[in-house]
């Protein structure tokens, strides 16, 4: 019952899918005492901040029906807006507070100005005025050198107690420093789960079934008396500031933010891909999603360069398996992916269980 509620109605619907969501949240819990390193505790946090921009970006695509690519500007936003606050304030909270408040404005009103002109035209003329936005924001960014670094970007310091200077205490726990790092990404993991918590409740709510409507069929949605234009507005801008949030996670965790950082169209490229990969119109399509993309994404090549070493007296194999192609497999295990599920990970599971009811 308690579960219940706190997924606001819509638990995963699959046993081996919600053995996924217990596995991938205890990984990330014990990733600082499992796989010590600097690397793995990066990838652990790139999985959350992406969760929140995937799962924010299937709020508009996979419950709206909308095409957007923006949603990296919004998250470019929420990086700059700690990076500067940061920078001209100082590490200090009251700096990180003004920073994504300030970044919540810029994207709302974006967002409210984006859907009010777009949002009436047809989703190929919304995409493409999307990307044109989006594209003049990065170029914007990287000429205003004086205010975001431009392409050099922003290295800034941030709170003492997120500050790998800090600890709570001389001696290591169980081989783990109690640092201001260890202490950061614990804060990273519970204000993804939380963001995550409430994403899901608005779209279990009644203005999330008014989304799916409009998704469905907006002439019928709107044919019953629902302003799908405002509806759809806010969408937008739910979406966007919840991508904000995520990129003042990113920047956060990173303490620097450049254009490559969080504007990049690849970053949006790769949104796409996780979405699909783990389901539209799901929630729980993001954390399957962006897990398996962002895993793959940073072990991949290593595992590749292992299979090159092993095969080496096999010229063509050796050629095949080369870490230098890391993105051609890639892009092969993608198709596979899509060809073996074509509704998303989740889709798949949700669909094999209730055919075993």
């Amino acid at each position: 019952m308690i579960f219940d509620r706190l997924l606001s109605g819509d638990p995963p619907r699959s046993r081996m899918l919600a053995l996924i969501l217990v596995a991938i949240l205890a990984g990330l819990l014990f990733t600082p005492f499992a796989f010590p390193g600097a690397k793995a505790l990066n990838v652990a946090a790139k999985i959350c901040i992406f969760i929140v921009l995937v799962a924010s970006f299937d709020l508009l695509l996979g419950y709206t029906g909308i095409v957007s690519f923006a949603h990296t500007m919004f998250f470019g936003i929420g990086a700059y807006g700690v990076a500067i606050a940061l920078t001209h304030i100082g590490p200090t909270w009251t700096g990180v507070v003004a920073g994504v408040a300030a970044a919540l404005v810029i994207s709302l009103v974006l967002s409210l100005v984006i859907g009010l002109f777009s949002l009436r035209v047809k989703a190929l003329f919304y995409a493409m005025i999307t990307l044109a936005v989006a594209t003049a924001f990065q170029t914007l960014a990287s000429q205003l050198s004086d205010l975001t670094g431009g392409e050099d970007g922003l290295t800034f310091k941030v709170p003492e107690l997120l500050s790998p200077a800090f600890s709570l205490r001389e001696q290591p726990f169980l081989g783990v420093s109690l640092d201001g790092r260890l202490i950061a990404f614990y804060l990273l993991i519970a204000v993804t789960v939380a963001l995550f918590l409430l994403m899901l409740r608005i779209v279990n709510s009644p203005f999330g079934r008014v989304l799916q409507a409009i998704r469905e069929n907006e002439f019928r949605a709107e044919a019953i008396g629902y302003r799908t234009v405002v509806y759809r507005t806010f969408s937008n801008m739910l979406s966007a500031s919840f991508a904000t949030l995520a990129g003042a996670l990113l920047a956060l965790w990173l303490r620097y933010n450049g254009p490559d950082t969080s504007l990049s169209f690849e970053i949006m490229i790769d949104i796409l891909l996780m979405v699909v990969i783990g389901g539209m119109g799901t929630l729980y399509g993001s954390v399957i999603g962006a897990t398996l993309f962002i895993i793959v994404q940073n072990y991949l090549q290593d595992l590749m360069k292992v299979a090159s070493e092993g095969v080496g007296k096999v010229p063509l194999l050796r050629d095949l398996v080369h870490p230098d192609r890391w993105l051609l497999w890639l892009g092969i295990l993608f198709v596979l992916s899509i060809y073996r599920f074509p509704a998303g990970v989740v889709g798949k599971l949700r669909a094999r269980a209730v055919r075993r009811t």
